[in-house]
């Protein structure tokens, strides 16, 4: 399966690699470095933790490699009426009585607690392309789901500043 991202996120995954190829492999190498220095490797808790911190870098280039390769781009721009990407929409939960407020980003920049909603989570699938006071059943599994009405659509420019899930 391949993930949808937007332009700006396979620019951001590309600087972040650029950052982790010059910047943190070259920090970690001579951390690498300096550990073995300091004598029996078998005992040294410096050069283990060095080598880790290491691969967990080279780990993070290949992921974020892998997941340039296999996106798919999708388009961030949505009809002014209509909920989409980096959209700032309010909704009113009826079995709460509550309105909360999310934005709608694609999966790497998901972060629930932060209001950033992934168009790939239930909500964000059940809302993404609907207008404002559409009542709309969003389904969680096959046993539960709720209602929820979109009360405002706010057209939000994508600031760049939504970070990248780190896994």
């Amino acid at each position: 399966m391949f993930d949808e991202l937007t332009q700006n996120d396979i620019d951001k995954m590309k600087e972040e690699i650029e950052y982790r190829k010059l910047v943190v492999r070259k920090e970690a190498l001579e951390a690498v470095k300096e550990a073995r220095a300091h004598g029996d490797l078998s005992e040294n808790f410096e050069y283990h933790a060095a080598k880790k911190d290491k691969n967990m870098n080279e780990s993070r280039i290949r992921y974020l490699e892998k997941m340039i390769k296999t996106a798919r781009i999708i388009s961030d721009e949505s009809k002014e009426d209509e909920v989409g990407i980096n959209n700032t929409v309010q909704v009113y939960f009826e079995e709460d009585d509550t309105v909360e407020q999310y934005k709608l980003i694609t999966t790497v920049r998901g972060n629930s607690l932060a209001g950033l909603i992934s168009i790939d989570s239930p909500l964000g699938k059940a809302i993404l392309g609907h207008k404002v006071n559409d009542r709309v059943y969003v389904s969680v599994n096959d046993n539960y789901g709720y209602y929820i009405v979109v009360k405002s659509i706010e057209n939000t420019v994508d600031d760049g500043n939504d970070k990248l899930r780190s896994f």
